[in-house]
């Protein structure tokens, strides 16, 4: 009994060890616009250097992960960027900002009374602060030299995969790819981004938390606006579908593939 319990010990300490590193290469930053300010952690490639131009990555976080530590959004997702190989394969300036708790990056009004949730999406009303703090935080970043403007890619879990589809709507010319993980949108919007920005959606099929058939309209939608999304059910995931997303083999490479028909925020014919 002593034996597990040693061995417990020991893997808590290893586990709390590869978090502290992974923490210390997300650097912990601000971004503040006049009165309002925005928690975020930004992962710089090795070797990053100013004369040189990267790709960037957003990645916005779920509900679970709403507060003011700057710390829990890198729950998820943040390991995926920051092991060895894929720094050295894409490297990229990654950026995690975190939410506020109470708050939610999509203009969403959510029924928690029933399961799965219930979800009403409202973009036609001025976007959540969180979500336009981050929109003039990337505004911010994309006016710097060391930025590739064709390369900048949004992904999102959960709330941040809601958030992931309303932001492609608000600024489909920013980004060249997006992953949204197990979320939803407005269908209706698809038809700002459908033909401009990949898509690849994943989804578990048995989540009892955000309706799968969230998704399947979604990847309806964007078909039925002329675009071509790459959809996966993954018939034994629940709602922690984004577990075996980050997996997939070829995730990040078909992410970083992608380069955007737009350069500075102009569309090039």
């Amino acid at each position: 009994m002593e034996a597990k319990k040693l061995t417990l010990l020991l893997l808590c300490l290893l586990c709390a060890a590869g978090i502290f590193a992974q923490n210390k290469l997300y650097k912990k930053a601000v971004f503040r616009s006049g009165p309002d300010s925005l928690q975020y952690r930004v992962m710089y490639p090795e070797g990053f250097s100013t004369s040189e131009d990267y790709p960037v990555v957003l990645f916005l976080h779920g509900s679970g992960e709403r507060g003011n530590d700057n710390s829990k959004q890198l729950t998820h997702g943040s390991a995926l960027f920051s092991k060895a190989e894929n720094r050295e394969k894409f490297p990229a300036i990654v950026i995690f900002p975190q939410c506020p708790a109470n708050d939610y990056w999509a203009k969403v009004e959510v029924d928690r009374s029933v399961q799965p949730l219930d979800f009403k999406y409202h973009y036609e009303e001025a976007p959540t602060k969180p979500l336009d703090l981050t929109i003039q935080l990337m505004d911010s970043l994309l006016s710097e030299p060391y930025v590739k403007k064709d390369q900048v890619y949004v992904m999102g879990l959960s709330m941040g995969g809601m958030g992931t589809f309303e932001i492609l709507y608000r600024r489909p010319e920013m980004f060249a790819a997006a992953i949204p993980i197990c979320g939803g949108g407005d269908t209706n919007a698809a038809k700002e981004y459908a033909t401009k920005v990949p898509l690849w959606i994943f989804h578990g099929a048995r989540d009892n938390v955000v309706d799968p058939l969230l998704s399947v309209t979604m990847a309806s939608s964007i078909l039925e606006y002329g675009g071509y999304p790459n959809l996966t059910l993954y018939s034994d995931a629940n709602h922690n579908s984004w577990d075996p997303a980050f997996k997939e083999p070829g995730l990040l490479a078909w992410l970083f593939s992608n380069t955007s028909k737009s350069k500075n925020g102009k569309t090039t014919d």
